[in-house]
């Protein structure tokens, strides 16, 4: 549990020897380190940065490495909990009536973390906003899709409601 020191010592490790046979597991030690520290969608996301940064650059290096297939495991949690942050965020704003600035939080969703596990949620949030500002065209664009796409999704039956 000494991260810092771990990724120092790895850093330093891939800086001496990056052609060494050993450096796709040094990298995947570094990205587990900052995985093991990702915090809750609520709070700072950081280590959750690092740690899809570091992933991503063991795939790009080491794209046929033996730790690849758990990468894009970690991958997918990571981009789900980011995604999360940017939902919890957009949720605040439109309970505070601040719908723009939530759908910009919800665009974000849609278009940085599409395979998320946020996406259902961030379209109806979407298609809410576009209403309440009596955007009615654009709110009934977004319920069509997010219908479209996932036809058997909770948030469509709350869409179906609203709509």
């Amino acid at each position: 549990n000494e991260y810092t020191d771990a990724i120092m010592t790895l850093d330093r490790f891939l800086q001496l020897h990056p052609g060494n046979r050993n450096a796709s597991y040094a990298l995947y030690l570094k990205a587990l380190c900052y995985f093991e520290q990702m915090s809750d969608p609520l709070r700072e996301q950081e280590m959750s940065q690092k740690a899809d940064d570091t992933f991503r650059e063991l795939l790009a290096r080491f794209p046929d490495s033996k730790y690849a297939e758990d990468a894009k495991v970690k991958l997918e949690i990571i981009q789900n909990t980011l995604a999360g942050k940017e939902l919890a965020v957009g949720r605040y704003y439109q309970q505070q009536e601040d719908y723009v600035a939530a759908m910009n939080r919800f665009q974000i969703v849609l278009k940085e973390y599409p395979k998320s596990n946020q996406v259902e949620e961030a379209y109806y949030r979407l298609a809410v906003c576009y209403q309440a500002l009596g955007l009615t065209h654009q709110a009934g664009e977004v319920f069509q899709e997010l219908k479209a796409k996932f036809p058997k999704s909770e948030w469509v039956g709350y869409a179906d409601k609203l709509f």
